[in-house]
């Protein structure tokens, strides 16, 4: 089962945010053709400068954007997994993490070099602040 991998993955989200390395998060490669296309993951900062995440599902006529805390956040993109994504890959300024599920229903994490240089403007902004 893939589930005990997802939670690693979980917390290195966790991990990206706490250390201010997060760029972005994305759920990518449906199985078939879905009406979903994919789901964005984002930093929003509060006026109390305390940060809520931003979830934008992308549907093949619309999008649809709704606000979460961070664990709640995660549980969402939970539902997700195996229903309709396979993928989801966390850009950080270390490194990309990919999780994946395959036909068996196993999960797995690949790490590669970063793809993104810096920071979402949004973590920036939260390391200006000391909010991380």
């Amino acid at each position: 089962m893939y589930e005990p991998i997802f939670a690693l993955f979980c917390e290195r989200v966790k991990e990206s945010i706490q250390s201010g390395t997060f760029a972005k998060l994305t759920l990518a490669k449906t199985i078939g053709d879905t009406e979903i296309k994919n789901i964005y993951f984002r930093l929003v900062l509060n006026e109390d400068n305390t940060y809520s995440i931003s979830l934008t599902t992308r549907y093949k006529t619309e999008e649809i954007e709704s606000i979460h805390a961070l664990d709640e956040a995660l549980m969402v993109l939970g539902t997700y997994i195996k229903n309709p994504f396979l993928t989801a890959l966390l850009f950080t300024t270390v490194n990309d993490v990919t999780f994946k599920v395959n036909k068996k229903n196993a999960g797995s994490i690949v790490e590669q070099e970063p793809t993104f240089k810096n920071a979402s403007p949004v973590m920036l902004e939260m390391i200006e602040k000391g909010i991380v």
